[in-house]
């Protein structure tokens, strides 16, 4: 099939060692891209990295717009810009903290703002920028309120990008996981017992999301034979969501 590889192309994936980042990584470098890990712990990126063809890591505070901009600097112009990072607090808004939504929104939609910014006049004839945002975003989802607020930042700056940057031949697009077997899933469950188990009983395909099923899609959008895909917003969520 052709139009699958990414062969000379690179790629730049935030929070590129946790349980989803790890797996995009994986399919990227598949399909021929260098890949570039960016994480905040930068011995797991590192770990990330060595076990990929041509794969560096690159350590990335996204709070700090310093460290935003000295990444920036050291990476030059990738062709395939993966936000992936994210933190959430799992709690009812009203018992919320308000310095805690601070810290979602710079790292959650802030620092994608800010890292496009820079990198997105380097994507010349050719682009593609997938944001990882989330089901809990797109439909709601209790005890989420403030991080689906600044994960919900992403669909309107996502298809904005994809109505301006069009004629650069960037594509963008939204990827919202639904329930997967991730680190931040399982501390949530921790905390929840029983939830996991609760989850997968509503879900139509009956199983909890896996890291693989999330990058096989960002994967393709990276390819040309997504070219003609853009502004898009789509969920990967075993049907827990149908919108």
């Amino acid at each position: 099939m052709e139009g699958l590889s990414l062969a000379g192309r690179t790629a730049l994936v935030t929070g590129g060692a946790g349980g989803i980042g790890t797996a995009i990584c994986a399919d990227l470098a598949a399909l021929g891209a260098r890949v570039i890990v960016a994480d905040l712990d930068e011995g797991a990126a590192r770990k990330t990295a060595a076990g990929l063809p041509d794969a560096v890591a690159e350590r990335v505070d996204l709070a700090d717009p310093a460290s935003i901009e000295d990444l920036a600097a050291r990476v030059g112009s990738p062709d395939i810009l993966v936000h992936n990072a994210g933190i959430s607090i799992v709690e009812p808004f009203t018992d919320s903290d308000p310095a805690a939504w601070d810290l979602m929104w710079r790292i959650n939609l802030r620092a994608p703002m800010y890292l496009t910014r820079l990198l997105l006049p380097g994507m010349r004839d050719w682009g593609r920028l997938v944001f990882i945002s989330s089901d809990g975003a797109r439909a709601g989802s209790g005890g989420e309120g403030a991080y689906a607020a600044t994960k919900a930042g992403l669909f309107g700056l996502a298809k904005t990008l994809a109505r301006e940057a069009a004629r650069q031949g960037v594509t963008s697009n939204v990827v919202c996981p639904g329930p997967t077997d991730t680190a931040m899933q399982h501390a949530v469950a921790e905390r929840h017992p029983g939830l996991l188990e609760k989850l997968a009983r509503q879900i139509p395909l009956r199983r909890i999301g896996r890291p693989a099923d999330v990058a096989g899609l960002v994967a393709f959008l990276c390819t040309d034979r997504a070219g003609y895909i853009t502004g898009q917003t789509l969920s990967v969520s075993g049907g827990i969501t149908m919108c």
